[in-house]
């Protein structure tokens, strides 16, 4: 081969090899970005369902409760 033949052999190895180090980065990345928003839509998916039974508690009756138990007003 050709000195500058071999040179751009070598610039071509250097950019495909540069190249797919990015490809493996994006790739980490978008499988870190995956796993994220499947333990968001998770906990998203908890928290409606608790705010559901809260609903739920709060329309089925009358909030009761021992008021004894609590401490008097500020202005006592």
């Amino acid at each position: 081969m050709q000195p500058d033949h071999e040179q751009r052999l070598a610039e071509l190895e250097s950019r495909i090899a540069f190249q797919e180090h990015a490809i493996n980065e994006l790739s980490d990345a978008l499988a870190s970005a995956r796993d994220e928003e499947a333990r968001n839509t998770l906990l998203l998916h908890r928290a409606l369902e608790e705010l559901r039974q809260l609903r739920l508690a709060l329309s089925s009756g009358p909030v009761t409760g021992d008021l004894a138990g609590e401490p008097p007003p500020p202005h006592y």
